[in-house]
């Protein structure tokens, strides 16, 4: 058994089937499914099954995942080391990054960074916070930055900030720049957040419900929106309020396009995240990275915390 076979069989498994797989590999429909048969040979078990057109995985391909993924991550962690040791100031880097996060201050941080190691080649990918620890538990990322922790015991996780949320409307709206006492006094209006989706849920959308459940008050209307900007145009065109953080609604409120609600009763915040591998190879440039990302962050909490060098937090050891 080899990373070859391995990743072999989980690009059958991630692309739905045989020929999907030879095309991302660029190899020929037989080649492929000759390589998974001599998997499943020397495995004695077969890893998928096969019916009515469609590839999927059986209890053993889906008991071999977890184990394929750390196999094919190690070997990539092994040729990136290798690849290091001539080239300590370039090579790939890759970030995976909550799209909510990819604004202004990282910007600032890749240009800091495109500074120092002009030769590195960095590539960036967008996802939500369960698909950045994914990506990174998978070795497709090297460093990942997303909201809040989960309980992957393949990742390290690195508290960065927090940041206080905030309820946003538009600056006609008959409570902006007013505060009330409740939760409770907001329940008749319209809420706009992220969709749910199932198995991924997005943290912003899972906060308002949460507050709402917790605060004994129900069900809500709200608009699902998969975008930050179309949903603080929303907010500006009077459509709806929305729960932001300070960050992300920080341009909006200099320029007056949108205004605060204060709740005398909502404490809710996020922390950003910093995620690397557990025991994965991280080359100069990315620790680098990494470095940069920290200090980006440095002094920027807004929840009362004290600002000063984040605290590094394992995950716990119990998956979801």
């Amino acid at each position: 058994m080899d990373s070859d076979a391995l990743n072999t069989f989980l690009t059958v498994h991630r692309r739905g089937g045989v020929s999907n797989a030879a095309r991302a590999l660029h190899r020929s429909q037989p080649a492929i499914s000759r390589r998974i048969a001599l998997l499943e040979q020397e495995l004695g078990v077969p890893l998928f099954e096969r019916a009515a057109g469609r590839t999927r995985l059986s209890d053993a391909g889906r008991v071999m995942v977890p184990y394929a993924e750390r196999a094919v991550a190690a070997a990539q962690d092994a040729e990136n080391a290798i690849r290091a040791l001539t080239r300590q100031n370039a090579g790939p880097v890759s970030l995976a990054v909550v799209g909510t996060l990819a604004g202004g201050r990282l910007s600032q941080i890749l240009r800091r960074f495109a500074r120092e190691y002009p030769d590195a080649d960095l590539t960036l990918r967008t996802a939500t916070s369960a698909e950045v620890s994914d990506l990174l538990r998978r070795g497709e990322a090297t460093v990942g930055l997303r909201y809040d922790m989960d309980r992957l015991r393949d990742l390290d996780h690195e508290r960065l900030a927090t940041e206080q949320l905030q309820v946003v409307c538009a600056p006609d709206h008959p409570l902006a720049g007013k505060r009330v006492a409740r939760l409770a006094d907001l329940r008749g209006e319209r809420w706009i957040a992220f969709p749910e989706i199932p198995g991924r849920r997005e943290i912003a959308a899972s906060h308002v419900f949460a507050l709402f459940m917790t605060h004994g008050l129900g069900e809500i209307a709200w608009t699902p929106v998969d975008s930050l900007t179309a949903q603080k145009r929303l907010v500006e065109a009077g459509l709806g309020i929305a729960l932001l953080t300070q960050s992300h609604a920080a341009d909006e409120l200099r320029s007056k396009v949108i205004a605060t609600i204060g709740v005398g009763d909502l404490a809710a915040s996020q922390d950003i995240v910093a995620v690397t591998r557990r025991g994965g190879f991280l080359s100069a440039a990315s620790q680098r990275l990494l470095e940069i990302i920290r200090e980006g962050y440095a002094g920027t909490n807004s929840a009362g915390h004290k600002a000063g060098r984040p605290k590094r937090v394992r995950a716990r050891s119990r998956r979801k």
